[in-house]
């Protein structure tokens, strides 16, 4: 008999021996100690969650549906009214078009692991959510990196510039509204042409908009999925505008597809909660979710615009900001000879008050060592204000 040599210790796959958690939950953390004014999160304000609307639908709920706290398959429903809260955003579709998923993020996981070989391509921004990056990581794929202009959005002439010299990605990742970390709006002529490019080289796009539904101006922009069924996947959330804790988002795509998504999906939970499904159905059935988003849209664009005048009179010259048009974010570039990860510490320890070094968005191979990520939404404009003066003395 041959023996052979065993393990002495536990055998990872390869892509998991690299795996770390993503700065950027790391460094949320570590800022958010007690005392301290955070710009750091992605987060709604609490206090603007509607509690009371919520609990009574979940009351309702449970007091008439014998099925809510069962196994159970997609409520057709919820189906029904996204696609109502579609048309608002300027996209027709079905609910056979509707695919429901435990948040947004699980919807993006779901079609990273339906499109994306292993060592594929990925196009992503240079500066991107972070949670694109963790999604693909199993895959270990190429990432094809594009700028960004802080105005228009998405560099379109790159992401030709690629599929030209025969780059074929498994998708393109887009957030055409209020991009998280940047704060910019794709404009109306780059989503036409980043559509007719995914026509052209069928290549789809993986639209995330999880802040469509909170702008701030008169008008806002349909996505690109108001452009094409075929080539552009939708994904929408319920995070933003009612509660993150919900754990509730969709997929538009096409009918054919919500099969195979649904094998994939069923692999890492077998189905979204009943529960929440049911609840969030009878909230919106109660017709509460208009008031509620023009109370957000009041509010979070008055917060917008007192960060944006407290940057412009304390940051030091030389720097730069987007202006967005919704969402909860502003991208802050300050003068280049300037790192903000350095000066994370002492706005921390010095003047408690905290942000996002922009380095925790950068795709790998790229820098942003001068720019920093603000949000917006989760404290209140005293707070703004006292925090960005704040900052202003540290970057000083």
């Amino acid at each position: 008999m041959i023996l052979t040599s065993l393990p002495t210790e536990l055998q990872l796959a390869d892509w998991a021996c690299g795996m770390s958690r993503s700065v950027l939950r790391q460094m949320i953390a570590t800022v958010s100690r007690p005392g301290i004014i955070s710009f750091a999160g992605g987060l709604p304000d609490p206090d603007l969650f509607p509690r009371a609307e919520f609990a009574d639908a979940i009351a309702r709920v449970l007091a008439t549906d014998k099925f809510a706290l069962q196994y159970r398959p997609p409520l057709p429903e919820l189906k029904e009214q996204i696609v109502q809260l579609m048309a608002q955003r300027g996209v027709a579709c079905t609910a056979e078009q509707i695919f429901l998923t435990t948040g947004a993020q699980q919807g993006l996981d779901v079609l990273a692991r339906l499109l994306l070989n292993p060592g594929g391509q990925v196009l992503l921004e240079e500066a991107v959510y972070p949670g694109v990056q963790q999604v693909v990581a199993p895959m270990q794929p190429r990432i094809l990196p594009v700028p960004t202009d802080l105005r228009s959005g998405m560099d379109v002439d790159a992401v030709e510039a690629h599929l030209w010299r025969g780059a074929r990605p498994a998708f393109i990742y887009a957030i055409s509204d209020a991009h998280n970390p940047l704060g910019v709006s794709i404009s109306v002529q780059k989503r036409q042409q980043l559509v007719a490019l995914a026509r052209q080289y069928g290549v789809p796009i993986v639209e995330d908009d999880p802040y469509g539904f909170l702008h701030y101006e008169q008008a806002s922009v349909p996505p690109m999925r108001a452009l094409d069924e075929e080539w552009v996947f939708y994904l929408g959330s319920f995070s933003k505008i009612i509660a993150p804790a919900l754990r509730l988002g969709w997929v538009v795509a096409p009918p054919a597809l919500l099969p195979k998504l649904t094998v994939v999906k069923e692999a890492g939970d077998l189905e979204s909660s009943a529960l929440i499904q049911r609840a969030v159905s009878a909230y919106l059935a109660a017709d509460h979710l208009p008031a509620h988003l023009r109370r957000l849209r009041q509010e979070y664009g008055r917060r917008r615009d007192v960060m944006l005048a407290a940057i412009a009179r304390y940051f030091p010259a030389g720097s730069r900001w987007t202006v967005p048009m919704g969402g909860m974010f502003i991208w802050v570039e300050l003068p280049a000879y300037m790192d903000t990860a350095v000066l994370l510490q002492t706005a921390v320890d010095q003047e408690q008050v905290a942000y996002i070094p922009g380095y925790a968005f950068a795709v790998p191979g790229h820098t942003v060592t001068n720019c920093l990520r603000l949000n917006f939404s989760h404290s209140t404009p005293d707070m703004i204000e006292e925090g960005i003066a704040r900052l202003g003395r540290v970057f000083a």
